[in-house]
C-alpha cells in the first residue's frame, strides 16, 4: 500500500464496531412507540447515510409516520447514553493508529454520525491520535457530499495532496470520489466486498495493517 501524509477515516464500520449499540438504540426507541423491532442485521443495511437517515428506514412509513421525530429523538437521546455498552475498537486499529501518528500523518475522522457521538466516541477511543473528528451537523451537507472531508482538510492545515479516504460502505467510496482523492475500502466492516464492487470500490484491505 502506498504512503500519503494524511488519513480520513470513516468512524463506524471503519474504525468502530458500533453496530450492536446502534441497534439496540434503534430498537428501544421503536418499542417505545409500539412499532415493530429490526434485527442487527436489518439495522446494519439501514447505517451509511446518517442517523437521521437510518431512523427513517427503521420507522414504519419513515418521514411519513407521525411519530418519526418522537421516534427519532427518542433514539439519539438514548444512543448518547448508551454509544458506550458494547462499542469498541476493531482489532488492529489502535495499532493502527498509533503507527500513523509515529510516522507524523495527519489523522481525521469524517462521519455521518450526529456531531455530539462522534466527537464522544472519538475522544473515548482515539483521543490522542485523532486531531479533527467530524460528525453530521446543520449548515454542512454530510458524506457523499465532499464538504465534511475538505472541512476536515480545512481543521487539519492541509489540503487534498496526498491524502486518502478510508470507509467500509459505497457511501465511502463515493465520498472520496467526489473530493477528488484515493478510497480504502475495509472488508471488515458492515459491507461486503460483492457489494462494494458493486458500488465502484477498487482498493481493498482486509487487516488494517495492510494500510500501513
Amino acid at each position: 500500500m502506498r504512503e500519503y501524509k494524511t488519513y480520513v477515516f470513516d468512524l463506524d464500520g471503519t474504525l468502530l464496531n458500533t453496530i450492536n449499540d446502534l441497534a439496540a438504540s434503534v430498537n428501544f426507541a421503536l418499542k417505545e412507540y409500539g412499532m415493530s423491532q429490526h434485527t442487527v442485521d436489518e439495522v446494519r443495511n439501514f447505517v451509511g447515510n446518517g442517523v437521521k437517515k437510518l431512523m427513517e428506514r427503521a420507522v414504519p412509513d419513515g418521514l411519513d409516520n407521525p411519530l418519526f421525530e418522537d421516534a427519532y429523538a427518542t433514539f439519539k437521546k438514548h444512543y448518547l447514553e448508551h454509544g458506550l455498552d458494547t462499542t469498541k475498537p476493531y482489532p488492529g486499529i489502535v495499532d493502527l493508529l498509533r503507527e500513523l501518528k509515529k510516522r507524523g500523518k495527519n489523522i481525521a475522522v469524517v462521519s455521518n454520525k450526529f456531531y455530539d457521538a462522534t466527537g464522544e466516541l472519538v475522544r473515548h477511543f482515539f483521543g490522542e491520535y485523532v486531531k479533527v473528528a467530524i460528525g453530521e451537523r446543520e449548515n454542512i451537507r454530510k458524506k457523499p457530499a465532499p464538504d465534511t472531508v475538505l472541512e476536515a482538510f480545512r481543521l487539519l492545515g492541509v489540503d487534498k495532496e496526498e491524502a486518502v479516504y478510508i470507509g467500509d460502505s459505497d457511501v465511502d467510496v463515493n465520498t472520496a470520489k467526489n473530493v477528488g482523492i484515493p478510497c480504502i475500502s475495509v472488508l471488515w466492516g458492515f459491507r461486503d466486498k460483492e457489494f462494494l464492487i458493486e458500488n465502484g470500490a477498487t482498493t481493498f484491505v482486509e487487516t488494517p495493517q495492510e494500510i500501513l
